[in-house]
């Protein structure tokens, strides 16, 4: 009998691949491991009732559009919701500024698809989130390093000759940083100046904590045009607004981008979920978004302060770092630069607590001495004993590295 013919190898791009995602949506499942690495929202925030009484009105009452097939842009009334919703004084949107996607992921994997050439050159906000690297890998971008806090950043130098510009303004993943009103001016500018599209990632722009929001650069680039067609490409998720399991986020864009994300949608998923789509309308019509915020937002405000006070008691000697307005996380740098937190996650892990390392929001994995720390899941208490677990851990990876 002759030997088996040998397959084809994978693409190349898999063998770049990291397991940190992986790592921490799987640690949900290891016992009384205590994970603090995802970006995950509480469960406890998902108004459950509700949203049943949604799913089953949407089916009874519009079969048609919950359970066939949907147009590749998202139905209709959603995008008209969303276009009035994001609409302010200048800014006129209308549903040809809108595509739904399967959740915040396909935004980005769909605007690789439309933008990234192989090989091509993307600024990044740096550090970077590790979705949109993940995204975009097939291609083997090129990365210009964007560090917007820094004295002497030009964005026009930036951005010149890059084929999009990628930010995550509102708190930052995965470093919790909110960039100033200036910085987002200045990125507006010259988005503008050198025609290069600004992406504005914004899954967690309501999850404020302290002071009034921002003026999303959407906004800011508004003209006053009859329909929006500057260049920035706002992405939004229902994830962290209402619960991540619907997998429905949109794009706000020029029409012509939009345009060009529906052809590359129709390769990918054909339409997003009917059901998903519906509910989500019947939840922004009703205003269930902005009902349960305060809850949301009180919730993850004393988390983030227990971590802050649990990091201040047990990691204090070992990290420096600064709590944020809002969003999730919380970035600490180690003050050893002999700590490599790829090691310390393994070590962590071993220790009962998850944590992500900074390697993977670096394209060239280089960046091995920070951590991300997320807040909104875990109780105080076990938050508390994830920082002090993470402490050992800590300490046990130096001992070791000596």
């Amino acid at each position: 009998m002759p030997p088996p013919a040998r397959r084809p190898t994978f693409a190349g791009w898999l063998a770049e691949t990291n397991d940190v995602t992986q790592i921490f949506l799987a640690a949900g499942r290891i016992p009384d491991l205590i994970n603090m690495a995802g970006g995950l929202p509480d469960p406890a925030t998902w108004p459950v009732a509700d949203l049943s009484a949604l799913a089953a009105r949407a089916i009874a009452d519009h079969p048609g559009e919950a359970l066939a097939y949907a147009p590749i842009e998202g139905l209709t009334g959603l995008r008209d919701l969303i276009a009035a919703r994001f609409s302010s004084p200048g800014l006129h949107l209308t549903r040809d500024n809108v595509l739904i996607t399967s959740g915040g992921m396909q935004a980005l994997d769909l605007i690789g698809k439309v933008l990234l050439d192989q090989g091509g050159l993307v600024a990044a906000q740096s550090p970077a989130y590790l979705g949109a690297l993940d995204a975009w890998k097939p291609r083997y971008p090129r990365y210009r390093p964007m560090c917007l806090e820094a004295g002497d950043f030009d964005p026009a130098l930036a951005l010149r000759d890059a084929q999009f510009a990628y930010t995550v303004p509102n708190f930052s993943n995965p470093t919790g940083r909110l960039v100033g009103l200036g910085e987002r001016r200045a990125l507006v500018a010259a988005a503008e100046a050198t025609g290069t599209w600004l992406i504005e990632d914004d899954p967690y722009g309501t999850l404020y904590y302290d002071g009034a929001p921002l003026p999303r650069m959407l906004s800011l680039s508004a003209g006053g045009a009859a329909v929006y067609d500057g260049p920035v490409v706002y992405l939004g998720t229902l994830s962290k607004e209402l619960a991540p399991g619907f997998r429905i986020g949109w794009v706000v864009a020029a029409p012509d981008m939009i345009q060009a994300l529906i052809s590359a949608k129709q390769g990918s998923d054909m339409s997003s979920s009917g059901l998903s789509q519906r509910i989500a309308h019947e939840a922004f019509a009703m205003g269930l978004t902005e009902r349960i915020l305060p809850d949301v937002l009180a919730l993850y405000r004393a988390r983030r302060d227990a971590l802050g006070a649990a990091m201040a008691r047990h990691l204090g000697d070992l990290f420096d770092w600064e709590i944020p307005a809002g969003g999730m996380f919380v970035w600490a740098t180690a003050r050893d630069a002999a700590l490599d937190t790829d090691r310390l996650l393994r070590e962590a892990l071993a220790h009962g607590v998850c944590i992500t390392p900074s390697s993977v929001f670096d394209p060239e994995g280089r960046n091995r001495r920070s951590i991300r720390i997320n807040f909104t899941l875990n109780a105080p208490d076990k938050l508390d004993e994830g920082v002090r677990r993470l402490a050992e851990a800590t300490r046990t990876t130096l001992a070791r590295a000596a």
